[in-house]
């Protein structure tokens, strides 16, 4: 069994592990895609892959954060550290603003 590309830990935080993967979060059908990077995230505004294959034909890993497996329902508010080492909050409830995605902290390392 392949190791993924991310861990979890708590109730609402990703953490990403592997450079030559980006991380596509979806959070539900009425939130936008996230994309995490090694250098950062941003809103994702291309186009979703059907499924897990075909996201890793494009050197992504897809997480779906209402799925049981990660956290089994919609989040308004995910943590996500990268390997930069910063710690970046999505606020769901600010789509739409600069608060949308933010640092949290810097330098966790």
């Amino acid at each position: 069994m392949q190791d993924k590309p991310f861990l979890l830990s708590g109730r609402n935080t990703i953490i990403h592990k592997v450079r030559k993967f980006d991380l596509l979060i979806l959070n539900g059908d009425d939130y936008p895609p996230v994309l995490v990077t090694h250098k950062g995230l941003k809103e994702y505004t291309g186009q979703i892959p059907d499924n897990k294959r075909d996201a890793k034909m494009l050197d992504m890993e897809l997480i779906d954060v209402t799925l049981g497996e990660i956290f089994s329902d919609e989040k308004v508010l995910i943590f996500v550290q990268t390997i930069n080492g910063k710690e970046y909050k999505v606020d769901y409830s600010k789509i739409g603003t600069p608060q949308f995605i933010t640092v949290h902290q810097d330098s966790l390392f």
